[in-house]
């Protein structure tokens, strides 16, 4: 069994196996995973805003579906794996509060799976499975070797895609 690779808020990090890699509580948030099957190699980034044009100064990368995206996928092909073979997984954008509303600000959890699906078909990687949406938070581990996301959410069945 390996290690457990952590990724944080707004965070990414890399992993091959036998590790897997995980991140806890996806809210509005999403969680993306890049897998390079042929490799086993993959990534996860936490995304918590959809994009990084809005911000100045911005330096944390991972923050946003657009930039990364990018920078997952350059750690990635940094450790061998090919961006043509990437697909892609995605969990979280939940919309954590119990009101619908048109307003923008407040449907983070919508806009932040639409940043990602929108910056992936640019990069022409395709989603292959998705759990997004609802209202709960979601924690999240990939397992390179088997190419499974697990998802647990509280008072759910575990669910593999």
């Amino acid at each position: 069994m390996g290690t457990m690779v952590k990724v944080g808020m707004a965070d990414l990090n890399v992993c091959t196996p036998p590790d897997a890699i995980t991140t806890l509580g996806l809210g509005s948030c999403v969680g993306v995973v890049l897998y390079d099957p042929n490799k086993k190699i993959c990534g996860m980034v936490h995304i918590m805003l959809p994009d990084s044009t809005k911000i100045k100064n911005n330096e944390n990368l991972a923050k946003f579906a657009d930039t990364g995206i990018d920078e997952l996928i350059r750690r990635l092909v940094a450790i061998g794996a090919s961006k043509s073979a990437l697909v892609a997984k995605i969990a979280g954008g939940a919309q954590m509060f119990a009101f619908s509303s048109n307003n923008d600000m407040l449907r983070v959890g919508d806009r932040n799976v639409e940043a990602t699906t929108n910056k992936l078909l640019s990069l022409r990687i395709p989603i292959i499975a998705s759990d997004t949406g609802l209202n709960y938070g979601r924690t999240i581990e990939f397992y390179p070797e088997t190419g499974e996301l697990v998802i647990k959410a509280v008072g759910k069945e575990i669910k593999k895609i």
